[in-house]
């Protein structure tokens, strides 16, 4: 019986001796999860995971990342045919510990959202449908919008609309040729390979190049298509759009 009793006296020591380790560790795996986060992700996820460029991240459940496993597998191999690139960079336990963070801001309360999204929606059926397609209706020369509360914080939504060349979307790249006879024409990039390059004009219509004969290839890095809508609307108004925009997740 002293044996038993002595034995459950060291087990307890034991576990009471390595329970404040393990915490020390989970803490310290956040503390650098967190470094290498601001480091490597905040730039296109935010601080905290509040979004921006990138979907915002600070939520229960990650929609591409449901699971810890998965989570980490999307760090490190990053997204097929999306703006999410693998981070080859970092080591095993440097995933995890980036996990562990983006888990974690799961806690992180939401930004609230002022504004009305239904005048949202009339605004936008009057002023940007033309360009932009939602839920399969509308216009190609701008993005789809149909998901874009999901990939674009408030704060991203209301910059691109107030100045669109510091928000210009992955795949939107303007560029304007000048052919052999002098022809200039100017369009959003729509491919391009080594020899070859193709461009969407204003009036929704491809034009093919071979770059060889042609005199200027000129790309214009930080300048959108979009026009401002700084002073097309009201501040209440403004924020009636992005309301609208920022609860585009894509049900139906």
């Amino acid at each position: 019986m002293k044996r038993i009793c002595a034995l459950l006296a060291l087990l307890i020591f034991v576990l009471a001796a390595t329970q404040p380790n393990r915490t020390n560790r989970g803490r310290t795996d956040l503390m650098q999860g967190k470094t290498l986060y601001n480091n490597q992700c905040a730039l296109c996820h935010g601080i905290e995971g509040t979004g921006g460029k990138g979907p915002a991240l600070n939520l229960p459940k990650l929609p591409r990342a449901a699971t810890p496993s998965a989570l980490s597998k999307v760090i490190a191999e990053g997204i097929e045919d999306s703006e999410m690139p693998g981070f080859w960079q970092l080591n095993e336990r440097e995933v995890r510990q980036v996990a562990a963070y983006v888990r974690s801001l799961g806690r992180v309360q939401n930004v609230k959202v002022t504004g009305n999204a239904a005048r949202g929606q009339t605004l936008f059926e009057k002023q940007c449908a033309n360009c932009h397609i939602v839920s399969g209706k509308g216009g190609v020369t701008g993005p789809e919008l149909t998901e874009i509360g999901i990939s674009r914080s408030a704060a991203y939504l209301r910059a691109a609309i107030v100045e669109p060349a510091a928000a210009v979307p992955e795949g939107f790249l303007v560029v304007s040729v000048t052919t052999a006879n002098g022809q200039r024409l100017r369009g959003v990039r729509v491919n391009e390979d080594p020899f070859s390059i193709q461009l969407r004009d204003a009036a929704n219509r491809y034009h093919s190049f071979r770059k060889a004969e042609l005199k200027e290839i000129k790309k214009e890095f930080g300048v959108s298509t979009m026009p401002s809508y700084k002073d097309a609307f009201t501040a209440a108004e403004l924020d009636d759009l992005v309301a609208y925009l920022a609860g585009l997740r894509g049900e139906k």
